[in-house]
């Protein structure tokens, strides 16, 4: 008893760090385990995504009283030395301050981690390494159609994060929604056009369903979300020119460009072996000119 009477003495700061950490590993497995507990009644419900949030505002407050009830002796000299400098510092190195914030906020608000396919600052690509002061991006698209690299390393400042949208297309959820619009002559058989879409596209992204179901149910976990249907899908409208058919379907991220070319493959053969029951739909233009005057 002595020496952590000792010790306690000698080494105070060390000893409310301690503490704060273990309080903080209590919280946070508290948290844990209740919300677990409670998921199971809730996840019908929504109430969950609620919870969840109130459950993470709670344990943030609880925190922050903590650390001021524990720290607070020894912040006086540095809040004045902070309130004394801050404008100063704030209006030289804004950019840096709000990048080196935004690399927190990223770290630790689920924006994206390493290995997510995102959208920032108006750059599509895969996040290859998150710095202090910029995000490093794989980049995709831009000359090259489809989702697929064009070789380029691009360096995104952090503080987009906080002046744009970002769009993560695989935070908790590696699936997307892809459509191919078929234009068939009115002439065509419908119905067997329809059953012909559904089969092929079953045949190329089947293996996806039932990932793609217990990948949503997760995602129903973390945000508020209503049933969406994962099968696939035909959709039928017209206009003037043609009847146009709308095939919807779920794939993984990374192999959308793949998935289609072999759908349209697909599409184009087995069309031709239905011959004209089957036709796609162009738009022709007629050109007619006027009669010629003869010139005297």
């Amino acid at each position: 008893m002595e020496f952590i009477r000792n010790f306690i003495e000698s080494y105070p700061l060390l000893v409310n760090i301690i503490w704060f950490l273990l309080f903080f590993m209590i919280l946070y497995l508290s948290r844990r385990f209740i919300l677990n507990r409670l998921y199971e009644n809730l996840k019908n419900s929504g109430h969950w995504h609620v919870t969840r949030k109130i459950a993470r505002w709670l344990n943030n407050l609880i925190l922050f009283v903590l650390f001021m009830y524990i720290f607070g002796r020894n912040l006086t000299g540095l809040s004045t030395a902070i309130g004394l400098a801050g404008a100063g510092i704030t209006y030289a190195l804004r950019e840096v301050i709000m990048s080196i914030a935004g690399w927190f906020a990223i770290l630790f608000a689920d924006f994206f981690e390493t290995g997510d396919r995102v959208l920032l600052g108006g750059i599509k690509g895969d996040v290859v390494d998150i710095g202090v002061l910029r995000t490093t991006l794989m980049e995709i698209g831009e000359w090259v159609n489809g989702d697929q690299y064009t070789g380029r390393i691009v360096r995104v400042a952090n503080s987009y994060i906080f002046s744009s949208p970002v769009y993560n297309y695989t935070a908790n959820f590696k699936f997307l929604w892809d459509e191919i619009m078929i234009p068939l002559r009115f002439e065509s058989d419908i119905k067997l056009a329809k059953t012909l879409l559904l089969e092929i596209a079953e045949k190329h992204t089947g293996q996806y369903n039932k990932e793609a179901v217990i990948a949503w149910e997760n995602m129903k976990k973390h945000y508020k979300l209503e049933n969406a249907s994962l099968d696939t899908q035909v959709f039928l409208s017209f206009n003037d020119n043609w009847v146009e058919i709308s095939l919807r379907y779920a794939v993984d991220y990374r192999e959308r460009r793949i998935v289609k070319d072999k759908i349209f493959s697909e599409i184009l053969q087995r069309f031709k072996q239905e011959g004209a029951r089957l036709e796609i739909a162009s738009e022709t233009l007629e050109v007619f000119s006027s009669s010629s005057t003869k010139m005297k």
